[in-house]
């Protein structure tokens, strides 16, 4: 049976993800470091990077919240609403970024949300231990992501950098958590469609 009041506060969360600015109880990674000088050039390439990594973790937050609806166990449902508060983290550290580089978000946040919200609850409705490898093999491509970020980033912006490794720790214990809880290991077929599906956005989100 479905908990309403759930719906309603994943409903809230959504519309604060798209149109609130993002809250951390963290200090944004790197916050001490200076902001040392890019060229037009690096500095265009770093925050269409962050706009990347922004889109992915509306992404995330919709992926987490879709899972959560549908998951059946309460201890579950509490860790996927976890990852789900830590990537409102990210999304904030992410914003600050794109700031501080004279960026912009993705204007395809909105569809990005509502589809990662679907397959979120697909993924639910599976039952418990598909919807934790779901979340497993998500955040392990979301780790390699941001290794290739990493490589990516200009050498001089050491504050981007210190928000992708501290994102890379988090996903990194999320994927731990869902493979401690019981995730399986999801059929090659579906990891190589999400591999495809992450492929699509973060290149359109590099430039839309």
């Amino acid at each position: 049976m479905l908990d309403l009041d759930r719906i309603i506060m994943h409903f809230d969360q959504g519309l604060r993800t798209l149109f609130a600015p993002a809250r951390t109880l963290r200090g944004v990674p790197g916050d001490e470091l200076p902001e040392h000088p890019l060229s037009e050039e690096e500095r265009h390439l770093a925050g269409a990077l962050m706009r990347v990594n922004h889109a992915g973790e509306v992404c995330a937050q919709a992926l987490y919240q879709g899972q959560a609806m549908t998951a059946r166990e309460p201890r579950i449902q509490t860790a996927l609403e976890q990852a789900a508060w830590e990537e409102t983290e990210h999304l904030a550290w992410c914003e600050r970024r794109i700031e501080a580089l004279g960026g912009r978000k993705s204007a395809l946040n909105p569809l990005w949300y509502g589809a990662s919200l679907a397959v979120g609850a697909a993924a639910g409705a599976l039952g418990d231990k598909w919807n934790l490898g779901f979340l497993a093999e998500t955040e392990r491509q979301v780790e390699r992501h941001l290794d290739r970020h990493l490589a990516r980033l200009p050498r001089e912006d050491a504050k981007s950098q210190a928000v992708l490794q501290q994102m890379r720790l988090d996903e990194r214990g999320h994927a731990d958590t869902a493979r401690s809880l019981g995730g399986a290991d999801l059929p090659l077929p579906v990891k190589l469609v999400m591999k495809l599906t992450s492929k699509v956005m973060t290149k359109t989100a590099f430039w839309v």
